[in-house]
């Protein structure tokens, strides 16, 4: 891990297991049967499965793997979120956690890249697993905690966020729909 990746990682707390898991539970509370928020949670569950399977990976192939399918996975929902709900979050009174979302976002993409300069056997692709993983695990958890409640609470517009969302994430991967 890099100098720059230790300080970041010295100076953001990590919510506990348990902590994670409550907010988890609190948004899935609140979310409704295949709205938006639902979407996200379900995208959320795949990325921490995605991250599992790259941390128990030792087989250098099992780990380029991992990071292929989170790949899959984190790129279209982090489109998605930087183009509808984002923009919506900062229009319904959270423009401060809007540009921090952005912002660990773009980090997390420019960690992604760094990575695959790194040799999956190595111990420092390792730690650089880790380290996108801490991060990763913690802007789900800003969003699920807090975030996305208030959006889901404040929004109007919840048929049109689950719509455009969806479309995002369709498009952004591929996928027609």
């Amino acid at each position: 891990m890099s100098i720059i990746d230790r300080a970041l990682a010295a100076v953001t707390p990590q919510p506990s297991d348990e902590r994670r898991a409550e907010a988890t539970e609190k948004a899935r509370a609140a979310a409704e049967a295949n709205d938006w928020l639902t979407l996200a949670l379900d995208q959320h569950d795949q990325i921490r499965r995605c991250f599992r399977e790259g941390r128990e990976a030792t087989a250098p192939e099992a780990r380029l793997a991992a990071m292929k399918a989170l790949a899959d996975v984190l790129n279209p929902h982090s489109a998605a979120e930087e183009v509808v709900l984002y923009p919506a979050m900062a229009q319904h009174g959270h423009k401060m956690q809007a540009g921090a979302a952005y912002g660990e976002q773009t980090t997390t993409k420019m960690q992604m890249s760094e990575l695959e300069n790194i040799d999956p056997a190595a111990k420092a692709w390792t730690d650089k697993w880790e380290h996108i993983e801490g991060a990763v695990l913690t802007h789900m958890f800003e969003e699920e905690n807090g975030w996305f409640i208030h959006l889901k609470e404040h929004a109007p517009d919840q048929a049109r966020l689950t719509v455009r969302f969806a479309e995002e994430v369709s498009r952004c991967s591929g996928r027609s729909g």
